[in-house]
C-alpha cells in the first residue's frame, strides 16, 4: 500500500521534477514532499530525513533553506496541467456558490 503512493506521487511529480534542473534537486523534492504527505506526526526536516532511508538531514536542510531556484518553469507546468484539466485555452472553468 505504501509503495502505491510513493509511485503515485512520483508519476505525479515527473513533470516538475523535470523542470528543477539539478539532479540532486530531482532526488531531493520527492523525498521532501513525500515525507509533508506522508506519515508520520511531524512534519519538520529532521524528522522527514529521519524517516527517509537515504536521506541525510543536512542535504534536506541544504535543499530546503538554500533551495534557490526558477519558479517559472514550475508554475508553467501547474497552470499546463490545470487547462487540460478544465478543457484547455478555450475553456470555462465557472464556479457558483448559488444551491
Amino acid at each position: 500500500m505504501e509503495e502505491d503512493w510513493r509511485r503515485d506521487l512520483e508519476h505525479w511529480l515527473e513533470p516538475y521534477l523535470q523542470k528543477l534542473g539539478n539532479k540532486t534537486r530531482r532526488r531531493m523534492c520527492p523525498a521532501y514532499i513525500a515525507g509533508l504527505i506522508g506519515p508520520g506526526d511531524r512534519k519538520s526536516i529532521q524528522p522527514i530525513a529521519a524517516r527517509a532511508d537515504a536521506l541525510s538531514y543536512d542535504r534536506l536542510h541544504h535543499f530546503i533553506g538554500a533551495g534557490i531556484w526558477d519558479s517559472a518553469p514550475l508554475e508553467a507546468t501547474l497552470w499546463g496541467q490545470a487547462d487540460e484539466l478544465v478543457g484547455g485555452d478555450k475553456a470555462w472553468l465557472l464556479i457558483s456558490t448559488e444551491k
